[in-house]
């Protein structure tokens, strides 16, 4: 591909926790529709193939196991950075070397994530580098990619939209952003996956989409890659006499996905070969997870293979005495997947949280429960109530069972125990399987059917695999006025906590409550008051922060006082420990002060405190701003 002319594109990244795909699309052509652009990377020592999909995966090679010229990139030929297809081969050999789900590491809120730890448990000999920097090494290499092919068209000069889950915190949103801004990007915006993978629906289906949903539609958006499950609702409404989408909730960031189903795959493998008197060792079992992941692609598909052989690696014939071979048959995936991960279970099902150790290894937040099944049903029970954010309508379009505009209600209204979905959109490549997509659709219209209500249907035109890229351009697109735009804004709630003033006690602390300082489905861009209410602001000394953020407290305006909250509405984040400028006063004095946020067009919230005159009026030249990406 070349270019003879500069042009201005809109560049959507997938920075996965297990692919990345760049698309983009001309902002300058009227009615172009998205691309994915290949990218050129090393498949194996020497060899170099364009690919859809950049695998995200990082390796350390020992000094001693290439050679410089093996690792030659078109635009690099002294290479350092092993990324991609040739990280992942290597790493299966070697998994002490492999940096893995760095994605999923950056937003593990208990620890520090710009601190060299990947990969993570490996021997001191081996070079580390933080869930940042490996994050920005896949993001260099896309954008490398990217200027090789479009030289007058850098990356840098266009408006890039990176995707991330619904359910990163605020300080896995800002590291992303910062990871972008490393390799160059300065116009910049961060964009959900499941709201990503709705606009690359609406873009595929054109003007048809209006024909699968209709006003009152409920859209469970079920995102299932390689190391996360992402939930969230959409709901259909009508604006001006046409249809309009609104994001109405999220699910909480779950990590489990097609890498924990390759993993039973090979504890499987590693069953079968016990039975025939053979050991492996647990660095084996993570070795071939590579082999059992192609297994299960492959006897998952449309085809009709039945049977696919595994080779599991070894350090030498000395050892094992030969390479140990083993196979995967049809029956045996569908059952370990389909009912270990994908189990009929009832709506009123909650995550199964088993004992824990006193003691633990350090390592990622990974769901205890398998059961996709359960977590699904845990949040529809969750978000039975997500409708009531939605502005209601003088046919009420928004009620739980929903029949098109003029048709008599003939059926009892269905019990509202959990949100009732009325349609199904599927994405990431764990719904690519047949045999997986049946049984989600089957479990959630089993549900339904149980409170009479109809049978949700799965929208068609979704792209599994790079659905989310695409949608990202597209939406750079939307932006400019030149598609649909889904309202969305914060996936949550976010409140900070409040010390309240008491005579001290022996053994208590203050009681907290807890201020609203950003409103469920706050825009991007937008700047909210947190009321009228005065609070005092300790300067000049170490303070702490606590900030909170809930997915279920939708009618929370800003300034709303919590003084108490049912258990699981509000989720504690990391606090942040700061130290705030003295302002003419002394280290240690409480100044009044009113609290405004600032909700960015990246998707980061900062809070801001102005200070207060004697006569309560404003004093603009005392502002204090605190990010909530600084508390590493």
């Amino acid at each position: 591909m070349s270019e003879h002319n500069q042009t201005r594109y809109s560049v959507g990244i997938d920075l996965g926790t297990t692919h990345c795909v760049l698309s983009y699309v001309s902002l300058d052509e009227a009615n172009a529709s998205p691309k994915v652009l290949p990218i050129s990377q090393l498949v194996s020592p020497g060899a170099i193939d364009a690919l859809d999909q950049l695998p995200s995966f990082s390796y350390r090679p020992h000094s001693a196991e290439l050679n410089p010229g093996d690792c030659a990139l078109p635009w690099q030929e002294q290479n350092t950075t092993l990324v991609g297809t040739i990280a992942r081969t290597l790493g299966s050999k070697t998994p002490i070397r492999l940096v893995a789900s760095a994605k999923s590491w950056l937003c593990h809120g208990g620890i520090d994530r710009r601190a060299k730890t990947l990969p993570f448990g490996s021997d001191d000999e081996v070079a580390k580098i933080s869930p940042l920097e490996a994050s920005a090494q896949y993001l260099d290499h896309l954008r490398a990619a990217w200027d090789s092919q479009f030289p007058l068209s850098p990356l840098k000069d266009q408006d890039v939209t990176v995707t991330i889950p619904a359910s990163f915190d605020p300080v896995a949103r800002e590291l992303t952003a910062e990871a972008a801004k490393q390799i160059g990007c300065e116009h910049l915006t961060l964009l959900e996956e499941p709201m990503s993978a709705v606009y690359n629906w609406v873009n595929a289906c054109g003007d048809d989409w209006r024909s699968q949903v209709s006003v009152g539609d409920i859209i469970l958006v079920v995102d299932i890659g390689g190391g996360t499950t992402d939930l969230s609702l959409v709901a259909v409404g009508e604006e001006e006499g046409k249809l309009s989408l609104t994001r109405i909730a999220v699910g909480e960031h779950i990590l489990l996905g097609g890498d924990n189903m390759d993993l039973a795959l090979a504890y499987r493998v590693k069953a079968k070969l016990t039975e025939q008197g053979k050991t492996l060792e647990p660095w084996q079992i993570q070795a071939i997870g590579q082999a059992c992941r192609d297994a299960k692609e492959a006897l998952l598909g449309d085809s009709d293979i039945q049977v696919v052989p595994i080779t599991v690696p070894s350090r030498g014939s000395k050892l094992f005495g030969g390479t140990l071979r083993c196979e995967l048959t049809r029956d045996e995936v569908t059952q370990v997947l389909t009912e270990g991960f994908f189990p009929l279970v009832d709506i009123s099902e909650s995550p199964r949280q088993s004992p824990r150790s006193a003691l633990t290894q350090r390592g990622l937040p990974y769901a205890q429960d398998p059961a996709v099944s359960r977590h699904l049903a845990a949040f529809l029970t969750r978000q039975k109530n997500a409708l009531d954010s939605v502005p209601a309508h003088e046919e009420d379009p928004f009620a739980i069972f929903a029949e098109p505009l003029g048709s008599p209600v003939t059926t009892p209204p269905p019990s509202t125990e959990f949100i009732q979905p009325s349609a199904i959109l599927l994405n990431g490549g764990v719904l690519k399987a047949p045999r997986i997509k049946a049984r989600v659709v089957q479990l959630i219209n089993q549900w339904l059917m149980q409170a009479g209500a109809p049978e949700a249907r799965v929208l068609e035109g979704a792209d599994l695999d790079l659905g989310v890229a695409k949608g990202a351009s597209y939406y750079g697109q939307v932006r400019q006025g030149k598609g649909v735009r889904i309202r969305g804004g914060l996936a949550n709630a976010y409140y900070v906590g409040i010390e309240s003033a008491m005579p001290a006690i022996p053994g208590m602390e203050p009681p907290l409550e807890a201020l609203c300082i950003a409103p469920f489905g706050m825009e991007e861009g937008s700047i909210v008051e947190a009321g009228e209410q005065t609070f005092g602001l300790v300067i000049g000394e170490p303070v702490h922060f606590r900030f909170f953020g809930s997915s279920t407290r939708h009618h929370d305006g800003a300034g709303a006082l919590l003084s108490s909250w049912a258990e699981g509405e509000l989720n504690e984040l990391p606090s942040l420990t700061i130290e705030l400028p003295l302002a003419g006063g002394r280290a240690g004095d409480i100044l009044p002060v009113r609290l405004s946020s600032y909700f960015t067009e990246i998707g980061t919230l900062e809070l801001e405190a102005v200070g207060l005159r004697a006569d309560g009026t404003i004093d603009s030249a005392q502002r204090w701003h605190v990010e909530l990406d600084v508390r590493d």
